[in-house]
């Protein structure tokens, strides 16, 4: 073989590897890969990332089917613990809304949370993407255009619906935002399936069973259950309810050692579909 031949060769096959390996280099992350980044991230706060092992994000969110390609709505996401998870993950390929509480100016509880999100999250698009604010209570409207996303998640929320008398209708304007075969994720404090459900589930938690039939009488369809966030330890029957464990310890430092035992509350985690035709 001539010995100019022979170099056109080389020099092909390096450039042919060269091509292969940017190609691999330029290969979008999956959900799991940019999930391991994120949480390992040293610019998440200590604190948040000290509750991964009562929350698991990780699980959870793979658990829902998140990728990195689906426009997202994140219900009442306030003070942005999972925004921080979230939204970087979607920012290239996809979107996040963060369906925020409605604006109560007496309410300053509710100012100042929001104002703090806007703050961390929303004038950073650099690390959180473009997020788009909507708002989510009774009559607020729509939390997304209709049928356009393609996830609705909410975590440990429900009880407050009950509280407000309102519950079927907020699962009513999810499931209207959702495309056809789009998936709801839904995280909440399990409550004792031995014992009736308080309607105002004053206590925080709400049974598996009564947040399944409430969902699906809007029109959803359950399509899995997870024990990613049980704790057996948690025998839900506290002075203060639910915020007598941690991170809320209402109790101050009574028993404080005994509730910081049991950890966060036994949760469970469902995920369900939005039928392509009923």
């Amino acid at each position: 073989m001539p010995a100019l031949h022979r170099c056109s060769l080389a020099a092909l096959a390096v450039a042919l590897a060269a091509v292969a390996c940017a190609s691999a280099g330029s290969t979008p992350p999956t959900a799991a890969e940019s999930l391991e980044r994120i949480l390992a991230d040293q610019q998440r706060p200590a604190a948040e990332r000290a509750r991964d092992v009562y929350r698991h994000p990780q699980e959870t969110l793979l658990f829902f089917g998140l990728r990195p390609q689906m426009q997202v709505v994140e219900i009442w996401p306030e003070p942005g613990w999972y925004t921080e998870i979230i939204a970087p993950v979607v920012k290239d390929e996809g979107k996040y809304y963060a369906a925020l509480a409605v604006s109560n100016p007496d309410n300053a509880y509710v100012t100042t949370r929001t104002k703090v999100f806007e703050e961390r999250f929303v004038a950073h698009p650099e690390r959180y993407g473009k997020i788009t604010l909507t708002t989510f209570g009774p009559g607020a409207g729509d939390i997304a255009p209709p049928g356009s996303v393609d996830m609705v998640v909410t975590f440990r929320n429900i009880h407050n619906w009950m509280a407000g008398g309102w519950a079927p209708q907020a699962f009513a304007y999810m499931y209207k935002a959702l495309k056809p075969g789009g998936i709801l994720g839904v995280v909440e404090h399990r409550g004792n399936a031995a014992l009736p459900q308080d309607p105002k589930a004053k206590s925080g938690y709400v049974r598996e069973d009564e947040a399944i039939r409430l969902i699906e009488s809007q029109g959803f369809a359950l399509v899995a259950q997870s024990q990613i966030n049980a704790n057996p330890k948690d025998t839900k029957d506290y002075p203060q309810g639910v915020w007598t464990l941690p991170p809320v310890y209402r109790l101050g430092d009574k028993d404080r050692e005994t509730y910081a035992a049991i950890g966060e509350s036994d949760r469970f985690t469902l995920k369900f579909v939005k039928p392509k035709s009923k």
